[in-house]
């Protein structure tokens, strides 16, 4: 015997039903879906604003009958210089100098103890500081994401602390540091791989330009 079919009204009725149900899943993904933690982590703020106020009714703007100015501001020039192994990076922004340092070339591994190659690698970072007359250092470590999360957060602020200690020997008092260890957070490479990993184990030592 054949099934009679479903009445038109009942379709009708349940079809909103469906898209109700879609909508809550979707808004259930959006909300268990774990953000991707930003590269920079705080305190490396840019300046955006506008260095001069530009008139939008100038006569001298030359623009389509109608068209407006869009709100000025000021783009972040970024330049990164990489060595070829990937152990050292420089990058300079408008407002920001970051030298970041692989954690293979500083440390041991799972050891906070710098090496031997460390000291000329960290001497090269004070005498560009020297140089740009930086006075506020933020030295920031961090890791990949093996191991457990404490662990990284623990052993990460060991490695800033020590590449602190060895800058502050070559700089002196005058000098003030941030020294924080963030683990895990802020990864600059994929941590799916030994290579992205490799370059996620680091410590950063960043200072504003020299005006």
């Amino acid at each position: 015997m054949t099934a009679n079919p479903m009445p038109r009204e009942a379709r009708t009725r349940r079809a909103p039903r469906t898209a109700v149900t879609a909508a809550v899943t979707l808004l259930l993904a959006a909300a268990l879906t774990v953000p991707t933690a930003h590269a920079d982590p705080p305190g490396l703020t840019e300046d955006s604003s506008p260095p001069v106020r530009i008139d939008p009714d100038d006569p001298d703007l030359r623009m389509v009958q109608g068209a407006k100015l869009a709100p000025s501001k000021v783009l972040n020039i970024k330049s990164i210089v990489e060595t070829d192994d990937g152990s050292e990076r420089r990058q300079d922004t408008n407002d920001n100098v970051t030298f970041s340092l692989q954690a293979e070339v500083l440390f041991g591994k799972d050891s906070a103890k710098l090496s031997s190659d460390a000291l000329s690698r960290i001497g090269t970072i004070a005498a560009e500081i020297k140089k740009q007359n930086a006075t506020s250092l933020r030295v920031f470590g961090f890791t990949d994401n093996l191991g457990s999360a404490s662990h990284g957060l623990v052993l990460s602020k060991k490695r800033a602390s020590a590449v602190q200690e060895e800058l502050a020997k070559d700089l002196g008092s005058s000098v003030g540091f941030q020294i924080r260890g963030y683990g895990e957070q802020y990864p600059i490479a994929d941590n799916g791989t030994e290579a992205g990993r490799r370059k996620n184990r680091r410590v950063e030592v960043s200072f504003p330009r020299a005006s």
